[in-house]
């Protein structure tokens, strides 16, 4: 019973990783109907940024100024990978999404290039704290993942509600023709999208790799789990990435622990079919509202 109350709760923690991840895939789709395949590449890459400005690669700055500092630079790399499909948005949903594979494999070289193919290792800023509570073994990282997994959704659910740029982010993705006769700037609704998508996906990048390593393939490979955790919530679904998310993260550690760790990729297909053949539009798709 301890180790499933384990694992449940390990599930948790790395499913609010992918929930982040799914997020930032979500919001590029409602907005642009891309499925941005760039997405881990481009949250790989920021996490390198982190490592080289903190570990001499680039300079030896204090963690948090380097965070700082690849936030700015994020900003404008999202925009720029926006920029270059924004030709293709408005002719072919496919196309541009196609263009987002090949921007992918863009950033992928430039972190091969800029940081070679070596493996490296990257831990966070947080004390060696962790304590029994009850069947649950909770560590200052667990605490971290989750605190800032539920700033991080907070401050995007003000920022879509609250905010103009947020108001128009709704408006496109329920409909953009109409949001254009209103004379709403889709191209601006968009590369807000792509950037917030970027910030979560550094986010999340720098969460992911204190638990396993970092290299110029690490992150783009447990992206693959927050593309499956939209699939499941639907692609249309904010609230639903996040229900994917966690449901992604407590089956794939269920899986692994009682089946067969090295099946992690097959058990995701499976899920993906199986959610798509019962929830063709997610779990949480809105009726006659969602594109997938």
């Amino acid at each position: 019973m301890s180790d499933f109350i384990g694992l449940v709760w390990a599930g948790i923690v790395s499913g609010s990783l992918y929930a982040m991840g799914a997020i930032g895939i979500v919001l590029i789709y409602k907005s642009s109907n891309v499925v941005n395949f760039a997405h881990g590449n481009l949250a790989g890459f920021a996490a390198f940024l982190v490592f080289g400005f903190t570990a001499g690669t680039f300079a030896s700055m204090p963690w948090f100024a380097a965070v700082l500092l690849t936030l700015a630079i994020m900003v404008a790399v999202m925009a720029l990978s926006y920029l270059l499909i924004a030709p293709l948005v408005f002719k072919s949903d496919l196309t541009s999404t196609i263009a987002s594979l090949g921007i992918g494999l863009v950033v992928q070289g430039v972190t091969q290039l800029l940081f070679g193919s070596n493996v490296v290792s990257m831990d966070l800023p947080l004390p060696a704290w962790r304590a029994d509570i009850g069947l649950l073994q909770v560590s200052a990282y667990d605490l971290a993942v989750l605190g800032v997994t539920v700033l991080s959704i907070g401050l995007l659910y003000l920022l879509i509600e609250r905010t103009r740029i947020g108001i128009a982010f709704r408006a496109v993705s329920a409909n953009p023709f109409a949001s254009r006769v209103c004379g709403l700037n889709l191209r601006g609704v968009h590369v807000f999208s792509w950037v917030v998508a970027g910030l979560l996906g550094l986010v999340a990048s720098l969460l992911i790799v204190p638990t396993t390593f970092l290299s110029s393939t690490s992150v783009s490979s447990f992206m693959l789990q927050s593309f499956a955790a939209a699939v499941v919530g639907g692609f249309a679904s904010l609230p639903g990435a996040v229900v994917g998310g966690i449901f992604i993260g407590v089956l794939m550690n269920l899986l692994s622990f009682y089946v067969a760790a090295e099946f992690n990729n097959t058990y995701l297909l499976i899920t993906m079919l199986l959610v798509l053949n019962a929830f063709p539009k997610g779990v949480l798709a809105i009726r006659g509202g969602a594109r997938v």
